[in-house]
């Protein structure tokens, strides 16, 4: 319905003089009673005054819009007046109004009234087109200027919803999201490509490659019906299901961000056909993608495999010592008594794997499967710290060993298969089986002669310094952390921060411990300062941000620090220097309150093990709290 089928030439007065409100009122709905709009004058201004008394309907910037919905009302109708020397109707703003609009609707008209209020308040926001209104000297000049300007805007609406609309919607659209650890990013991009989707009216279908398991698997039969399939991933998947389907390969960050570009990229046809090479497990990097992401890549694989063994086995060796006894020999501390000597046995066993697992998918993640056995034997030796010293000379060089062990293992492999592609057919069988891994294990073995020494010299002398900080050297080493936890959250500097933490875990000592917990507390720290800023700042954020705050929650106490993501997204000079300061302070706090961890993930679940948990409490809320205060001063306020 247009607004000019409502308002009629004899419905307009201009240069009305009007004392006050009240006579304002009386003026517009004189013109109702004129053109036949009203069955009882007394009634609708009854209605008029009653929805004025619930608040005023001046919307500043000299306009008002008085309506009502009444049985007094035979026809919907709008009525118009100017009051060039304007009037106080109680403004938000405190202006005199001078340009009235009255809309009078029946009781039983569906809402009429409503859809002409918001197209009006559409109009009426351009402050020319008000301006236009007030100077019309006649009636048919006012209507005139009305329509043209409600022309105006239906056209550049039918141009937006043109251009928003799909332009081929295709037969079905696939998606893929995976991420190193498998918890938060994972599930943020397929929830952000399934809801975008939803509001460009298509529907796709997201496996979610997460840390339980993937979810919501796609069949055989639904990638053969795909017409594109969207593989947002972060580490390596299965690719070769997709051999002959048009994909687009890109990251988690970018489908959490971006998604209606990805699906208006599917929808355009702007796509590649991806052709299998044969291996099992396919490298989802583009050709484009840079050697630091790859490389990161391959650190991630290593990690997320990793971390099933260091937190339950950290977590079954924290146990281990909350049961036993320290007075009965403070030198086994962990194994004093049987029941904790079982729980330290058994999570000594499975933090045994840490390295191996570590440099053995990484080895994967580049040379495929061939590089495992490569990659598992150089991890193995970092932790013994094999060399060509005599026996008990062993340098053991730990994460940082087993870390450089990886990269080499897999290079290793992936040279051995290009010095090996033209050997004959005949031996194409026994290369996987045999030529790789003997190679392969004996020139890892070699390397790591060399490499135990120097890594472990380094690690020693990063201990040492550590050791030997101060409180206040610890304290400024708490605040990197926390703030490195909450610049990114999830990106390289968060996970730099996390593997230096688990480095240090692995060197099984107080201060390694005391990193960790900094590491952790920084990282609970960005979604509860969000939580709290949504209840406690709710003019800085919109409604939907206010909704899903609290659920921050319960992501920040569980240490995932991704929940702070779309807030930081949508704000991120202000947001994230907010959040790194409440995560510092909370790294700091940790430090100087001695607090230590043994388990590198779990947020409030491994509360029971932690050194000190009172004073860790209270850094994880001083820190939520100095973030929250940072984010009321520096954000805006929704309505600026």
């Amino acid at each position: 319905m247009k607004i000019t089928d409502l308002l009629r030439k004899d419905g307009i007065n201009l240069n009305v003089d009007a004392g006050d409100q009240n006579a304002a009122i009386d003026a517009l709905i004189e013109l109702h009673e004129r053109v036949g709009n009203l069955n009882n004058v007394s009634a609708f201004k009854k209605a008029i005054l009653a929805r004025e008394d619930k608040g005023s309907t001046a919307i500043g910037m000299g306009i008002a819009v008085p309506h009502a919905k009444s049985s007094s009302v035979s026809t919907a109708g709008v009525t118009a007046v100017t009051i060039p020397a304007g009037i106080d109707y109680k403004s938000l703003d405190g202006a005199p109004s001078k340009l009235f609009f009255m809309i009078a609707a029946p009781d039983t008209a569906a809402d009429t009234h409503l859809e002409v209020l918001a197209k009006l308040m559409t109009l009426l926001m351009d402050q020319k087109f008000a301006a236009k209104l007030l100077e019309a000297q006649t009636p048919d000049e006012f209507l005139s200027i009305v329509d043209e300007k409600e022309a105006e805007k239906d056209k550049e609406d039918a141009a937006k919803k043109a251009a928003s609309a799909p332009k081929a919607a295709p037969k079905k659209l696939l998606g893929v999201t995976a991420c190193p650890t498998g918890i938060a990013h994972t599930f943020m991009a397929a929830e952000a490509l399934e809801l975008k989707a939803k509001d460009m009216g298509l529907n796709i279908k997201v496996e979610k490659d997460g840390s339980a398991g993937a979810k919501d698997v796609l069949t055989s039969a639904e990638i053969a019906e795909a017409d594109v399939i969207i593989i947002a991933c972060d580490k390596n998947i299965e690719m070769g299901r997709f051999d002959g389907k048009d994909v687009i390969i890109t990251s988690t960050k970018e489908a959490i961000h971006n998604p209606e570009t990805l699906i208006r990229k599917a929808l355009d046809g702007d796509v590649t056909k991806y052709h299998h090479t044969g291996k099992v497990v396919q490298n989802t990097a583009s050709e484009n993608e840079s050697v630091g992401r790859k490389l990161y890549k391959h650190l991630m694989n290593g990690v997320s495999h990793m971390l099933p063994f260091v937190i339950g086995g950290g977590i079954l060796i924290a146990i281990a010592f909350l049961l036993d006894d320290y007075s009965i020999d403070p030198s086994n501390f962990g194994s004093n008594t049987p029941v904790a000597a079982w729980f330290k046995a058994i999570g000594g066993t499975a933090f045994g794997f840490m390295l191996p697992i570590l440099a053995g998918f990484i080895a994967q993640s580049i040379a495929d499967r061939p590089g495992l056995a490569v990659g598992f034997v150089g991890g193995a030796l970092a932790s013994t710290g094999a060399t060509f010293a005599a026996p008990g000379g062993n340098i053991p060089s730990a994460f940082l060993g087993a870390l450089v062990a990886g990269f080499v293992a897999g290079y290793v492999v992936l040279f051995l298969e290009k010095i090996c592609e033209n050997l004959p057919q005949a031996l194409e069988g026994i290369k996987p089986v045999l030529i790789y891994p003997l190679c392969g294990i004996l020139v890892i073995g070699l390397v790591m002669c060399a490499i135990n020494p120097l890594v472990g010299a380094l690690n020693a002398w990063i201990t040492a310094v550590l050791e030997g900080m101060g409180t206040g050297s610890m304290v400024v080493l708490g605040i990197l952390l926390g703030a490195m936890m909450a610049t990114d959250m999830g990106g390289p500097l968060n996970k730099a921060a996390y593997a230096f933490g688990l480095a240090s875990l692995a060197n099984q000592n107080e201060t390694g411990y005391m990193i960790m917990a900094a590491i952790m507390v920084g990282g609970m720290v960005p979604p509860v300062a969000i939580a709290l800023a949504t209840i406690f700042f709710k003019n800085k954020f919109t409604p939907a941000e206010r909704k899903s705050g609290p659920v921050n929650f319960i992501m920040g106490l569980c240490f995932i620090t991704e929940g702070a993501i779309p807030f930081a997204a949508a704000d991120p000079l202000r947001v994230i220097p907010s959040l790194m300061v409440g995560s510092g302070v909370a790294g700091a706090l940790s430090m100087v309150f001695k607090c230590t961890l043994m388990a590198p993930h779990g947020g409030i679940f491994v509360f029971p093990v932690v050194g000190n948990v009172a004073m860790y409490l209270v850094a994880l809320l001083v820190g939520s709290f100095a973030g929250c205060l940072m984010l009321g001063l520096l954000k805006k306020r929704v309505d600026d």
